[in-house]
């Protein structure tokens, strides 16, 4: 389990994403440290932000969340509309001001993977989105909810960063392999070539209670394999420890 100590809870949200040892980052209270753990990140990293949000920004040249700090309001409510530039220029400032409510489920869980070195190998950036789907299929099954959107986001050499979104197209699920199978479309979509690679990061969004989504029968013996062997897995790694058996390509 990955845990994010924060004094808001989108901030949190972010430091969860980036567990130390023990799976807890802490992000401290103090303007300095808020400032050093949240500027320096892609624009795109910005808890609450949407893919189409972030592009608009990339192509105004705000690149980071230190440079939308740094706008003024009313500059980010012309570009994103007057609410909604509103909230993601104070989410830029690290203020929430929701109340932090300790029964209320996260609305998105995301995990991120990062490279040694920039990679060209497509076999590398497979692997690491399955580990991502993996993780996060592991997260949800926990918190027994279901996402119905899966977003990746790569990362290039030059810190650029490509963007896409999709629906599960069998409705909401908590199932790595339809996690998986969604990363894996979603990167081929990149159309990348010759591209180097410095991260992955995987976010499933629009998260629901996993006892309101319908189980559809897929009378598909594979796929019934599948669920199955998925439930010895996560029974194995709730005795054992999250990560003791998973896929050895991840």
């Amino acid at each position: 389990m990955k845990i994010g100590v924060a004094s808001t809870w989108a901030l949190a949200a972010m430091a969860s994403n980036e567990t130390g040892p023990g799976g807890i980052r802490t992000v401290g209270a103090a303007r300095a440290e808020m400032e050093a753990f949240l500027y320096p990140r892609p624009v795109a990293e910005l808890y609450g932000i949407g893919p189409a949000q972030a592009r608009t920004l990339t192509t105004f040249g705000v690149h980071s969340v230190g440079i939308l700090a740094a706008l003024p309001e009313s500059t980010v409510q012309r570009i994103l509309g007057g609410r909604t530039g509103r909230l993601i220029h104070e989410r830029a400032r690290g203020i929430d001001r929701r109340a932090v409510v300790p029964t209320d489920l996260p609305y998105s869980a995301s995990a991120q993977r990062r490279f040694p070195i920039d990679t060209l190998d497509p076999a590398t950036v497979r692997a690491a989105l399955l580990s991502l789907a993996v993780e996060l299929g592991d997260r949800l099954r926990n918190r027994h909810q279901t996402a119905r959107t899966v977003t990746l986001t790569v990362t290039l050499a030059g810190r650029g960063q490509v963007i896409r979104s999709r629906r599960l197209d069998g409705g909401p699920s908590a199932h790595t392999d339809d996690l998986r199978q969604v990363l894996y479309d979603l990167y081929a979509d990149c159309g990348f070539q010759r591209a180097r690679i410095r991260a992955v990061t995987a976010r499933c969004e629009q998260l629901q209670d996993a006892a309101r989504t319908p189980e559809q029968l897929s009378l598909d013996p594979h796929r019934d394999d599948q669920l199955r062997t998925e439930s010895a897995i996560d029974a194995l790694n709730r005795r054992f420890g999250a990560g003791t058996v998973g896929p050895a390509a991840a």
